[in-house]
């Protein structure tokens, strides 16, 4: 795990261009503490950065950029690539020779025999550049499911890459801000791909490839892995079966480190599981990290402590207080890539599983989305029912106070983006026309052009829920949380329930049997109950949650924010919504 950034301008000295990429790395510095690497051609005016993590083959046999095949290719990589033993193996029958034990230099050999075809071959979470000497081609490749990030601009000069957003601050031609970025933040709680804070920095999207060819000053975009809901396997006991060995495998395959991992335990059912299933590899010495609080509505330890009892390990069990979020909240503002109404509560424990001496964690991210977890499964039906009514209909919902009831006009946007915002929306338009001193119907053109989203009426209406939570929530909330405010502290995580070969499996199976149950996630929970403590598959569902509310509250930082702190006090907005505000005023100081 590390962070990556990089600049290919022709027009420009290459040792400009090598100053410019040392300074973006420099502000990366957090993602890679490990150790720093530069590589400049002077032949084609570019220059590949390198931030380390060591994880993986923690020798300086992992230094990157890295070099293959006498130099032709060059790599600067971010992620992990949970199959690469066996990949290596492959490899070394078709001729390769490797000189260390990284991942790093396997994908290296693999785009050596396999070209692009190579990228769809990993398994793992992943973003890097790749340079061919030979044909003069850049390659930036992302992973399927997006947990890597991974940011360029083009330019008339050429093309310049990160894997976060504040590192561009060192490219003075890309600071025009994002026109329509506040609106966003405010209809969604986070900024839906492809927005950013920067009109000219795009993401790359998940399971693509950038193909620049340097001689031309020409790129195209191509896919190489896209996942589909197949509805394949129409057996229940065979789909536990299943779920219970392929998560088990994908489990196996996360632990694989050469420093200290453990496991995000928060009490519920996903990260329970993960924790089991870790527990019984005994190759690796487990370590599990909680957090829990004085108020007792909102502490999982109960829950922590029985699913303790059921494993070995080495326990790091914190009490936050209200003390530590009034302290550090300016500091995990400051942390984030770009504004986000969640990812507090990932700071924190990401903090305490860095203070422990571990480098890389388990989370339980993507269980939810994948069998069923949110309220979005029990309400698509009548979600799908309302988006049939009438505009005018859906439009009165505006006059009526609650927050739900407001959220009916969203439906008037067709398809995925109009559900979406109906079931997790922050603010309606009239109020973010409001607050930003704009047009309403402005507001309303913008979330209507972007993002562009597929149309996903062919799928079951579960399997809708589960798009939406999976490419918009996921995607771009709690994914780009997970990974910005872990690397802030220098720790990895790592989601195996987002496993290449589980995900397939997840959605091949038929909606029929993977949804229904007396509780949310059924077939998971029978996939493993008879390895989990009662008290956790019974429990209701709590969410890592924090006291936001109260803390918020009491917290002199966001009083500071007078107009929307009062309406917040008064109980007319939701602590997300204030948190969004407060985060639109800073980034309008910045």
């Amino acid at each position: 795990m590390c962070r990556i950034a990089g600049i290919l301008y022709p027009g420009i000295s290459a040792e400009a261009i090598e100053e410019s990429v040392r300074q973006m790395c420099q502000l990366l510095k957090h993602g890679g503490p490990d150790d720093e690497g530069i590589y400049t051609s002077s032949k084609f005016n570019l220059t590949l950065g390198h931030r380390r993590l060591s994880i993986i083959d923690l020798s300086k046999c992992g230094h990157q950029p890295m070099a293959y095949n006498n130099g032709r290719y060059y790599i600067s990589y971010n992620g992990e690539l949970y199959n690469y033993l066996e990949l290596k193996d492959e490899l070394r029958t078709a001729g390769c020779s490797f000189h260390t034990n990284s991942d790093t230099e396997v994908i290296l050999a693999a785009f050596s025999i396999w070209g692009t075809k190579a990228f769809a071959k990993f398994n793992g979470m992943f973003a890097f550049a790749l340079l061919d000497n030979e044909t003069a081609e850049l390659f930036l490749v992302r992973d399927p499911n997006g947990i890597k990030p991974l940011y360029y601009a083009l330019t008339k000069d050429g093309i310049v890459f990160a894997s976060e957003i504040k590192a561009f601050k060192r490219i003075p031609d890309l600071q025009t801000k994002g026109s329509d970025w506040q609106v966003f933040l405010m209809a969604y709680g986070h900024l839906p791909e492809p927005i950013t804070t920067l009109q000219d920095v795009k993401p790359l999207a998940k399971g693509t490839y950038l193909q620049y060819f340097i001689d031309r000053s020409t790129y195209s975009i191509e896919a190489y892995n896209q996942y589909r809901y197949t509805e394949q396997i129409t057996d229940r006991n065979e789909a536990i079966q299943l779920v219970s060995d392929t998560l088990e495998q994908a489990v196996k395959r996360h632990l694989i480190a050469d420093a200290p991992i453990g496991v995000f335990l928060s009490g519920g059912l996903d990260s329970s599981i993960i924790a089991l299933l870790a527990n019984e590899n005994k190759k690796v010495d487990l370590n599990t990290v909680s957090i829990f609080f004085d108020e007792a509505k909102y502490s999982e330890k109960q829950f922590q402590d029985s699913l303790q009892n059921r494993i070995t390990a080495n326990k790091y069990q914190y009490l936050l207080k209200e003390s530590d979020f009034h302290n550090h909240l300016p500091e995990i503002f400051n942390s984030m890539d770009m504004p986000s109404c969640d990812g507090i509560n990932t700071w924190f424990i990401s903090k305490i599983a860095k203070e422990s001496g571990l480098k890389a964690v388990l989370s339980g991210i993507g269980g939810d989305e994948l069998f069923g977890g949110y309220p979005s499964f029990k309400r698509i039906d009548t979600t799908l029912l309302l988006q049939k009514m009438p505009d005018i209909s859906l439009i009165s919902g505006r006059y009526i106070g609650h927050r739900r009831f407001k959220r009916l006009q969203y439906l008037t946007i067709d398809g995925a983006t109009g559900m979406y915002l109906f079931l997790r929306g922050q603010f309606v338009p009239s109020e973010i026309a409001k607050e930003l001193n704009a047009n309403e119907s402005e507001i309303w053109n913008i979330l209507r052009e972007s993002p562009v989203v597929p149309a996903i009426n062919d799928l079951s209406n579960k399997n809708q829920a589960s798009w939406l939570e999976m490419n918009l929530y996921m995607q771009n909330q709690l994914l780009r949380d997970a990974d910005v405010m872990s690397m802030a502290h220098g720790l990895e995580i790592r989601v195996p329930f987002l496993d290449k070969e589980f995900v397939k499996l997840a959605l091949s199976i038929k909606s029929d049997i993977k949804y229904p149950g007396q509780y949310g996630k059924q077939l998971l929970i029978d996939a493993f109950k008879d390895r989990l403590p009662e008290s956790v598959w019974k429990r209701p569902k709590m969410g890592f949650a924090f006291p936001f509310r109260e803390w918020l509250l009491n917290n002199e930082y966001a009083k500071m924010h007078n107009a929307s702190y009062i309406k917040f006090k008064k109980g007319n907005m939701h602590w997300s919504q204030f948190l969004t505000l407060m985060l639109i005023e800073n980034n309008g100081q910045a």
